[in-house]
């Protein structure tokens, strides 16, 4: 009787295993141009905005000329 359910299981994990070599791995996206340029952009509005943070805050030391 445990044979029995055991050589299911076996069979259930083989077909799985073999489903799963089926399935094609994704290809890797190249960026493009514009991917590039907007994840450029999108560092330094968050480099500015930390800069921002920074200057504003009251106890940044900065000198009035």
């Amino acid at each position: 009787m445990v044979m029995l359910g055991l050589g299911r299981l076996v069979v259930t994990l083989k077909s799985k295993i073999r489903s799963l070599k089926l399935k094609k791995p994704y290809d890797k996206m190249e960026k493009s141009d514009s991917m590039r340029v907007e994840i450029r952009s999108r560092k330094t509005r968050k480099l500015i905005e930390e800069t921002l943070k920074i200057a504003d805050s009251p106890k940044s030391k900065t000198f009035n000329l």
